[in-house]
């Protein structure tokens, strides 16, 4: 006589066991990934360059404005603005023309205001402006610009 066994019913996809297990990858990995955020965060961290002052003598020429390698300054008796010479469309250094009162990119004639503000080109945005301090005597007369380049 043969006795026949009942096949033997299969562990359930589903087991406590396996919870259990999922559940503690997933805390593990949890608590990994809130110990390593800050050491992630860290390696983004950058310093910020220290300021540049750069002194202009002053008063400026009838012209009103005074060009260096990094900005142009502009000023009148009250104001003074000093605005980037790096075009934001691609980079290349632009220039003021004094008989069209505009500041133009020689590489694709973005045109900008004196405040750096644009008005047509292919670049999007404003050109960076910068702080300009206005150095004057005791009588009034404006010695100095000093321009904070960042």
């Amino acid at each position: 006589m043969s006795v026949t066994q009942a096949p033997r019913p299969l562990p359930p996809k589903h087991s406590r066991r396996s919870l259990l297990r999922r559940l503690f990858n997933w805390s593990a990995a949890a608590v990994a990934l809130s110990l390593l955020y800050p050491l992630l965060k860290y390696t983004r961290f950058r310093v910020k360059p220290k300021p540049r002052y750069v002194t202009v003598n002053g008063p400026l020429p009838l012209s009103g404005y005074h060009a260096e390698r990094d900005f142009i300054l502009f000023a009148d008796s009250e104001n003074a603005v000093a605005v980037s010479r790096t075009c934001t469309h691609l980079g290349c250094r632009v220039n003021f023309l004094e008989d069209q009162d505009a500041i133009e990119c020689p590489c694709h004639q973005s045109r900008f205001t004196r405040q750096g503000k644009r008005i047509t080109g292919p670049a999007e945005k404003d050109l960076p402006s910068y702080a300009v301090e206005i150095k004057k005597d005791a009588a009034g007369v404006t010695t100095q610009y000093v321009v904070e380049l960042i």
